[in-house]
Formats: structure tokens, C-alpha cells, sequence
């Protein structure tokens, strides 16, 4: 690493931190500001600062599906308002666009310019889900075909001018959607997380100094860079290869390929996506700037993970993908369920160089947001309703560890799921079970991680259901010797009738209907057969697996009183084997 820093060292340290802080605070206002629970609640959200260049300085916990391209966003406003001169001071701006910003249209981006004595030194930037932008469905539907069923699509948008709201175009917006109060009062939340970093920044350029700042982050920068390459040097040189399947795309029964090649050279790490599934035709798209979101989180997985982003990391990924595919759509691709496709592509990285990098090595986690929402009109009050929910699930299993049970998918990180309390005061449902779903976890010297049983009761008249539950045929994946979790499942239960299902737009419930989702369970790593018979026992006792499980994948045979039978074990052990 280069040892001569411009800054003082400590300096640069003190400054780091302080733009972390700043970063944490700008998501604490947001959090208590926002109006719609899947923000305050379950943080879908995310927040940065970042320098006059748009290259992160300071950032949040946060979905790292968003964090990976604010910067792109910014890069993308600028340009389109004709370049950083056209900018002023207590400017605000908004875009959802899905092929510019990567997402689904829910996800609004709020940015503004940060200026200090009258000179543009940085940017702060949010993105959140709101509950409604006007699609064809409450929400967002499972079964569009373009991006025109899926909301009102706003471009690089000017909503306060030198400080003054522009309450027309406000309007504009937030008028398209089903919750015009929610909406309001999340852009306000966005708004003042963005204040709030600009506040945080200034004060940090005034008790330092504009050019000491602006030192210690060309020093943070070159560290990140440095210790990045040092990584990617270590990996060795050649090609290597990994492929897999969604289910569908949520209108036909075709599944969506995902092909995966990386190549190792030269200090570089090119993953090329161009083998990919053409665009489809329902909505597993997404724009340029999120599958280079994705990736990045992929390659942070293998290249220090333990190190913040910066504006120096990155910098030996390149990107590689070819038009008209599923990661670079165009209009009019819909994209509302543009991460499906993402969460396999982060597992399908992993894979591929799982040789190359086997101390970072892990079978592949339950791999999708397994988003179930209802909605309708509140009995009590009269109003529309929308709960919209990610379910957690497994997570795949290393060398050194179990997989993590009930944790969310990869693209979603410091997402929460709600707590029944939250869930059952907004909404016209009980929750009568949440639980771990036992056997769920891939078997392996070290299991999968568990996914859940979340179980709904209908309370409403003419309540809809909406599913999108992926990885079906495709469940988590071991290594190794490890075994597949579990697929996902839900279960649509009425006194007289049962029914499977796992993606479906509109389904009309009635009170008294219970929805029972599973979600799978990750991967497992190693050879069930050489789990220590303890470890199985503690599962079986705790309730993650049942002792046929136990006897079938691990051949652990555990008597009623919940002990090992050693003699048995030994005998099924080396029969197995």
C-alpha cells in the first residue's frame, strides 16, 4: 500500500468518520420522517455523500442495490441539466426513470448539489420505495409486460429551485399516487435527509478546511484502491464460468437465463453478462446502472468486504454486457421485478470463482426478496390499505460457518422485515405464525441457513393477494458435498380448499383465508456425513430440523428423549458412506 499520504493520517481518519456520521444521520431523518411503514419500519432505503465527482464519501447501512449506483444517478441529472454550471445553490431534484436509475419506478431518488462559498464541492442523494406511483395494480403488478403499466416515470426532475418548492411539480407527481399523503410525506423525509447531509458536510469543510478535506479524501480514496488491488492480484489468472435460471418472468413459463463469465487478468476482474436472457417480456429488466450495482456487491463480497466503499473502491471491476438483454433494458421493458434476476446474478459471481477464492467460497443463499403484499379497503377506516413485505430466508453455508437463518436476500441488506406488532395496528390481517421453517437448510458439514414460515389470516372483505416468490426450481445451491435448501412455497388455505402457489397479481381472498409462505433455506457446504454429531443434535433440539431429517441428510439417529444413539449413528454412518 502507498505509505505517503497528503493528509496527516489521523486527520484523514477523524474526517472518514465523520463523513460516516454525517451518512448515519442523513438515514436517522429519513427513518423519522417518513410516513409509510416500508421506510420507517423495514428501512427500503438508502442514502450517500459524495464529492463534486459524484464518488461516494460517506454512506449508510442500506439496501446495497441502491447504494452501488447513486452515483450514477447524479452523474446521469447533471448531465441532462447541462452539466454542473446550471446548478445552483438550495437546488433539489427527483428521478425513478428505470433505465436510468436501474430500478423499479417505486424507487425515487432525491439528490442536491452541496455548494460552499458559492462553489459546488459534493452531492447528497437518498432513494426510497414509495407504496404508489399509479400502475395498473395498488402497488406494483407481478404481471406487466411494460414499464407504462407500472407507474408515472419521472427523468431528471427540478422539485425546489434556489431553495423554493416547486409545488406544481410536486403535485404532478404525487397526485398519480393511490397514497398522495404518504407520498408527500416521504419526499419531504427525502428532502430533509438530504438537508441534513448537506448541513454535516459544510460544517465538516468549515472545521477543517476545504482543501485539507478534499486531501484526505484523495488519501482515503488511494488506500481503498491500493488494498483492493492487493486482493485482486492474489486472484489466480483465467475464465471462469457460472449459469442459472429464474423460474419465469411472471407472464410466461419460460425461465430467464442468467450466464455468467469472468475473466481474471492483468489486475482486472471482467465479468461479462452478454450470454444473458434477452429482454423479457414480463418485468425481469433492469437499467444499466443497477446491474453495475449488483456486480459491485458480488465483487465486494470477495474484495474486502470488511472495508467501507469509497471513491477509490471498484476501480479493477469492469462491467461487460451486450445490448437488449435483461441487465441493459430499454423501453418498454417493464422492470418492477428487476432484482429478482440480480439476487441470482450476486450468487452466480460467487459461484463462479468459488475455485479461484475458496476461502470466500459459500453455497448460494435462498436468492430472492419473497415479496407477498395485500391489499384493499380498510374496514375501520374506510381507506385503501397496502402492506407490501420481503420475507427473509436462509443464507448459504462456508468453509467455516452455517449458512444465517431468516436474513434477508443479498440485494436488500440492513432491510428489516415488520414486526407483527407494526403490521397487525395498519393492516387488516393477523399474523398467526412466524416461525422457523424446519429442515429448510441445505444438509453440509456446515448447513444452510433456515428460511421462515409466515402465516397470514384474512379479516377484510375482497382483500387481494399479491406474490412473488422465485427460486423454485432453482433453490439454493450447495458445495462442496453440501445439498440444495428447501424451495419456497405458499399456501393459499380456505376451510374447504387448499391451493400452491408463487406468483400471482389480484388474487381475491376472502375473511377468514389463510396464507401460509415459506421461504427456502440456503445451500449447505461439505459433506452432511461429517457434521459433528452435536451440532445436529442442538438443531434437532432447537427445532431447526426433525430428527428423520437428522437420520435421512446427516445419518444422526436421536432417540425420543432427544439423545444421540451412537451405535446406530456408526452403523447408519458407514452404511451411507
Amino acid at each position: 500500500m502507498d505509505k505517503v499520504f497528503l493528509e496527516n493520517p489521523i486527520t484523514t481518519e477523524i474526517i472518514r468518520n465523520a463523513l460516516g456520521s454525517a451518512a448515519k444521520e442523513m438515514n436517522a431523518s429519513l427513518f423519522r420522517s417518513a410516513y409509510s411503514p416500508i421506510i420507517y419500519e423495514m428501512k427500503d432505503c438508502s442514502v450517500g455523500i459524495f464529492n463534486e465527482n459524484a464518488e461516494i464519501l460517506g454512506q449508510s447501512a442500506g439496501l446495497p442495490i441502491f447504494l452501488g449506483n447513486l452515483e450514477e444517478t447524479i452523474k446521469i441529472t447533471v448531465e441532462y441539466f447541462g452539466g454542473p454550471e446550471n446548478l445552483n445553490e438550495g437546488d433539489i431534484y427527483v428521478l425513478n426513470d428505470s433505465y436510468l436509475t436501474g430500478t423499479h419506478l417505486n424507487d425515487m431518488t432525491v439528490l442536491s448539489p452541496i455548494f460552499f462559498d458559492s462553489q459546488l464541492v459534493g452531492f447528497t442523494a437518498n432513494r426510497a420505495h414509495w407504496l404508489d406511483l399509479g400502475s395498473k395494480d395498488p402497488g406494483y403488478p407481478m404481471d406487466s409486460t411494460e414499464i407504462y403499466q407500472e407507474g408515472i416515470r419521472v427523468g431528471p426532475t427540478k422539485i425546489m429551485d434556489r431553495g423554493v418548492l416547486r409545488k406544481d411539480v410536486v403535485d404532478l407527481i404525487c397526485k398519480n399516487s393511490r397514497f398522495y399523503v404518504n407520498a408527500v410525506g416521504d419526499l419531504n423525509a427525502q428532502i430533509a435527509a438530504c438537508k441534513t447531509g448537506e448541513r454535516r458536510y459544510v460544517e465538516i469543510i468549515k472545521r477543517f478546511g476545504l482543501e485539507r478535506v478534499r486531501r484526505s479524501i484523495q488519501d482515503i480514496f488511494k488506500q481503498s484502491e491500493s488494498m483492493e488491488k492487493e486482493v485482486v492480484e492474489k486472484i489466480p489468472e483465467g475464465t471462469y464460468f457460472s449459469e442459472g435460471c429464474l423460474d419465469n418472468d411472471g407472464t410466461t413459463a419460460d425461465p430467464v437465463e442468467v450466464k455468467v463469465k469472468i475473466t481474471v487478468k492483468n489486475g482486472e476482474v471482467i465479468i461479462d453478462l452478454s450470454g444473458s436472457s434477452k429482454q423479457a417480456k414480463g418485468s425481469t429488466n433492469c437499467g444499466l446502472a443497477q446491474t453495475i450495482s449488483a456486480c459491485r456487491v458480488a465483487y465486494k463480497a470477495f474484495v474486502r468486504p470488511e472495508s467501507p466503499v469509497t471513491g477509490g473502491s471498484f476501480k479493477p471491476l469492469k462491467v461487460v454486457t451486450s445490448p437488449g438483454t435483461i441487465f441493459t433494458a430499454g423501453e418498454p421493458a417493464g422492470c418492477c421485478w428487476y432484482f429478482s434476476s440480480l439476487g441470482l446474478l450476486i450468487d452466480l459471481i460467487i459461484k463462479a470463482l468459488q475455485d479461484a477464492i475458496p476461502s470466500r467460497a459459500a453455497a448460494a443463499h435462498y436468492g430472492d426478496s419473497m415479496v407477498i403484499y395485500f391489499a384493499g379497503i380498510h374496514p375501520k377506516t374506510k381507506m385503501p390499505f397496502l402492506d407490501v413485505e420481503a420475507t427473509v430466508g436462509g443464507w448459504g453455508a462456508s468453509q467455516s460457518h452455517d449458512g444465517q437463518d431468516c436474513l434477508i436476500n443479498n440485494v436488500n441488506g440492513d432491510f428489516k422485515n415488520l414486526p407483527v406488532e407494526v403490521f397487525e395496528k395498519n393492516y387488516p390481517l393477523e399474523i398467526v405464525e412466524y416461525s422457523i421453517r424446519p429442515d429448510s437448510g441445505g444438509p453440509g458439514k456446515n448447513r444452510g441457513g433456515m428460511g421462515v414460515v409466515r402465516a397470514y389470516e384474512v379479516q377484510a372483505d375482497h382483500t387481494l393477494l399479491y406474490l412473488w416468490f422465485e427460486r423454485s426450481k432453482t433453490p439454493a445451491w450447495g458445495i462442496r458435498g453440501g445439498k440444495e435448501g428447501q424451495a419456497p412455497k405458499v399456501i393459499v388455505q380456505t376451510i374447504d380448499n387448499k391451493k400452491e402457489l408463487l406468483k400471482i397479481n389480484a388474487y381475491q381472498l376472502e375473511p377468514g383465508t389463510r396464507v401460509i409462505a415459506l421461504t427456502g433455506g440456503g445451500g449447505g457446504f461439505g459433506n452432511p456425513f461429517e457434521r459433528d454429531l452435536h451440532l445436529v443434535l442442538k438443531d434437532c433440539i432447537q427445532g431447526y430440523i426433525t430428527r428423520e431429517h437428522a437420520a435421512l441428510e446427516y445419518g444422526v439417529v436421536i432417540t425420543d428423549d432427544y439423545r444421540i444413539d451412537r451405535g446406530k449413528t456408526m452403523v447408519l454412518r458407514n452404511k451411507t458412506n
